[in-house]
């Protein structure tokens, strides 16, 4: 399971030269709510490397990053991931440093990163390690020294309490408005940890699974989330945790097959012609993407592309060669 936020619908728009869109004939020529990054193309982290690659002999987990959505190699995160299930989320190098406020939270919030003893480093071991008196000192600020002249500050809201939420049930539509309470409105949590010392490193950081409910909701931060283009952080909803369940759901609860609805609709000729149609699509497509398995190569978006152009075109060709006689 994968996240994929910002990828909308593109058949039938002019990236495919002989294919319209029949249900949408209206149809933008370009889709504006779609975002590729690398992985489109084939390319994933850091290192800008297929995947599987042929030429990587390492052994190594891809982890999805829930900002920008990208995978990436667990030994260039900057940082040895902890064990997979003592984390559930993760924020890649590059996200934590577009969204530079996390870092008041990660003190708090996050799991900590494994760290690799040179001892025991070509065996594989690590051992999870506290944070050195050096590293301590590396303090940084986010709000600058103002914050450290505040005559009396507001108690801290626990971070630790547990959440209300999980990823089994979330609301059908995330109450935003309903969050901003007049407390909430008034006071923000993320002013109230930027004024502690905070320890920012260039890594990826991990995230345990209820994680989101902690972050403030004020209308500043608020307002910070929509400049930066993050306000599913926001949403419980967004998690791959939400998104398998959800699946899992809808499986439980929609068994009737919509292949099988559709052709007890309609007449027997067309019922026909409806299976002979799906078997050829079937057939050809398995052997077009046989090809890529066997070969060990990454099927891309012109891949995709260029095999329902040729579909369509053996269609035509099929069907302009039928002949038609009357009894």
């Amino acid at each position: 399971v994968f996240l994929s936020r910002n990828f909308r619908c593109d058949c039938g728009n002019s990236k495919f030269k002989n294919l319209q869109c029949k249900l949408f004939p209206e149809k933008s020529k370009v889709n504006s709510g779609n975002k590729y990054n690398d992985n489109f193309y084939g390319l994933y982290c850091t290192c800008k490397r297929p995947y599987p690659d042929p030429e990587d002999e390492i052994p190594d987990e891809m982890i999805q990053c829930i900002v920008c959505e990208d995978w990436f190699h667990g030994r260039h995160l900057g940082a040895v991931p902890p064990e997979s299930g003592d984390f559930h989320e993760m924020v890649c190098q590059a996200c934590m440093k577009h969204c530079h406020f996390l870092w008041a939270y990660a003190s708090q919030l996050a799991v900590p990163a494994l760290t690799k003893v040179n001892s025991l480093e070509d065996e594989g071991i690590v051992l999870k390690v506290e944070e050195s008196e050096e590293q301590k000192k590396e303090i940084k600020k986010e709000s600058g020294a103002e914050h450290q002249e505040t005559k009396e500050e507001k108690p801290v809201e626990p971070f630790n309490e547990p959440s209300t939420s999980s990823g089994s049930s979330c609301p059908e539509k995330f109450p935003v408005e309903a969050a901003q309470t007049t407390s909430e409105s008034s006071f923000c949590k993320l002013k109230e940890l930027q004024s502690k010392p905070f320890l920012k490193k260039d890594t990826a950081t991990f995230w345990p699974s209820n994680w989101r409910s902690k972050l403030c909701t004020c209308a500043d931060c608020l307002k910070m989330y929509a400049d930066l283009e993050v306000q599913f952080l926001t949403d419980e909803c967004d998690t791959v945790l939400a998104y398998e369940n959800k699946g899992t759901s809808d499986q439980e609860t929609e068994r009737r097959d919509p292949l099988m609805d559709t052709l007890n609709s309609m007449n027997r000729v067309q019922q026909v012609e409806l299976i002979c149609e799906y078997n050829d699509l079937k057939t050809e497509l398995t052997d077009y993407l046989r090809r890529f398995a066997d070969e060990g190569t990454v099927v891309k978006r012109e891949d995709i592309q260029h095999f329902f152009e040729e579909f369509q075109s053996r269609k035509r060709r099929r069907t302009n060669r039928m002949q038609y006689y009357c009894s």
